[in-house]
């Protein structure tokens, strides 16, 4: 649903979209809708989005924007993000409200994932 003013949409670059798009199927259940070559984009993940090809990458230490996911089990997660190839970059942390992990997908950018407790 389109709200006034609200976020709404977020692209990232990826060098490898092919890649990118079977890490985000086989981690979260993606599905994408390609336009042409060098786009995709996905719907229906709290925020809808896209990839476009670049040399590129989304890292926060480097001043990129960190999306965050939540999971209700962040080992189980955890695990799936490591078995299609994601490099986990910052092993699950305590932090006021619950635990996170921060990983990279096999285009380089970097995301989290959050659960509740301890």
């Amino acid at each position: 649903m389109n709200i006034h003013e609200k976020l709404n949409y977020v692209e990232f670059a990826a060098k490898d979209l092919e890649s990118t798009k079977q890490f985000f199927q086989s981690v979260f259940n993606w599905e994408f809708v390609d336009y042409g070559p060098d786009y995709t984009s996905f719907s229906d993940q709290g925020l809808d989005g896209g990839f476009y090809k670049a040399k590129t990458c989304n890292i926060s230490e480097k001043g990129g924007a960190l999306l965050v996911f939540y999971s209700a089990n962040i080992e189980a997660t955890l695990d799936k993000i490591k078995e299609h190839n994601g490099e986990i970059v910052r092993p699950i942390f305590m932090f006021p409200g619950g635990r996170r992990f921060h990983f990279i997908e096999p285009s380089g950018n970097e995301f989290a994932v959050w659960s509740e407790g301890q």
